[in-house]
């Protein structure tokens, strides 16, 4: 086993730890049923890319692609 594919391999963990840790600190999508009985939305609503909850969607994107992307050059046997 090369050292390239050891150090993938360690970052390919790494990535998937932190997304499975993102994507169990965001919110459930039912929260925001309350639209649906008339509430209006609230600040937090409109600004969702600027909050804690925008930035943890973000994050998610980032480390899905990573982790497809790691994935696939870990099944290629170029090493």
């Amino acid at each position: 086993m090369s050292a390239l594919r050891i150090v993938l391999t360690i970052l390919f963990i790494i990535v998937c730890i932190v997304l499975t840790a993102i994507v169990l600190m965001q919110e459930g999508k039912s929260a925001g049923l309350g639209a649906v009985a008339g509430a209006a939305e609230t600040y937090w609503g409109k600004n969702k890319g600027r909050s804690m909850e925008g930035l943890l969607v973000k994050l998610t994107k980032v480390c899905a692609v990573l982790f497809m992307v790691l994935a696939v050059v870990l099944n290629l046997n170029v090493f």
